[in-house]
């Protein structure tokens, strides 16, 4: 075994490792069954976070139930914009809560670090104009006068300081070791991008670019890995590597595969049986489905349903 390979073997390991990381405090999300988190001694106890974030947690006990919800938004809109791909952001008990996925450079990660970035922004925001925070509130410069001549202002969503949280914990691991590794550059751009365009990221996760890392006078920065592609801006998703193809079980690299995934007969996209089940073919089954039916409004004031039951064929990826 050449020492090359084993420095390169070391390497790898480091960046997994400090990848997988970086995203741990998403494991805030799976604690909703505690109550609030209102003590310090209750920073020290979170499971995933590094110390400088703990730090943070004891400094802004206030935010860090927003903080909280912010990795369920996360989660929740991840599963949702992805339910009918192969890869479904299926999330584990552990550490890191997305599984090894987040470990490699792919777009999937991209998308991970974009939307976790924009959900504590966004959580963080809405519970200052909301008043639940006293370090801060809604935005008053918000103002204008009508055609009338009337003054008015508003009380409108505090963007910037959830803004400014998100950066100062979410990118906190990455800021600490240094942005010069090309990963740490990748996540702290996707961070920055999920921060700015959180609402059109799984548009963004189909248009990422592929980069790689480049000395660019005396600092190195994300460039096109294809020179014949246009620059990426800061509102797009980067990633290094190619994604795998999520088709089959794969505990190393923490992919659940799709088999027993549920697909759609007929359509000719992602979802459908074709592609969601890679070529293996499927099963198809007889399922009785639940649902209301005969509703009828009843004077003052509520709707009555009956409970009814169909046949419907059920499709499942072998």
């Amino acid at each position: 075994m050449s020492p090359r390979w084993c420095l390169r073997s070391l390497r790898l390991l480091v960046f997994a490792v400090f990848s997988a990381a970086a995203s741990n405090w998403l494991y805030l999300a799976k604690l909703s069954s505690v109550g609030s988190i209102s003590e310090e001694e209750t920073c020290e106890k979170l499971k995933g976070l590094i110390q400088r974030q703990v730090q943070l947690c004891k400094r802004n006990l206030e935010v860090m139930d927003s903080v909280r919800r912010g990795a369920q938004l996360a989660i929740e809109e991840c599963q949702y914009q992805f339910r009918n791909r192969r890869w479904n952001c299926s999330t584990l008990d552990s550490l890191p809560v997305f599984g090894k996925v987040v470990t490699q450079g792919t777009r999937e990660a991209a998308f991970v670090y974009a939307i976790s970035s924009a959900g504590v922004a966004f959580a963080v925001t809405r519970a200052c104009s909301s008043g639940e925070l006293e370090k801060c509130g809604c935005d008053r410069t918000v103002h204008g006068v009508s055609p009338q001549g009337f003054q008015w202002s508003g009380c409108s969503d505090n963007i910037a300081y959830g803004v400014a949280f998100s950066q100062s914990f979410v990118d906190v691991r990455e800021r600490s070791k240094g942005a010069s590794s090309s990963r740490a550059l990748m996540n702290l751009h996707n961070n920055e991008a999920g921060r700015k365009v959180g609402h059109a990221l799984k548009e963004k996760f189909d248009g990422a670019t592929e980069v790689e890392p480049r000395r660019v006078g005396s600092s190195r920065a994300l460039v096109p890995r294809n020179a014949q592609f246009k620059p990426h801006t800061d509102e797009d998703l980067v990633y290094l590597e190619p994604s795998p193809d999520f088709c089959e079980q794969d505990v190393r690299s923490g992919v659940l595969g799709t088999r027993g995934r549920t697909c759609n007969k007929t359509s000719k996209a992602i979802d459908g049986c074709e592609l969601l089940c890679c070529g293996r073919g499927f099963h198809t089954a007889q399922v009785e489905l639940a649902e209301r039916c005969s509703c009828k409004f009843h004077w003052c004031c509520f709707v009555k349903c009956r409970q009814c039951q169909r046949l419907v064929e059920l499709h499942t990826c072998r």
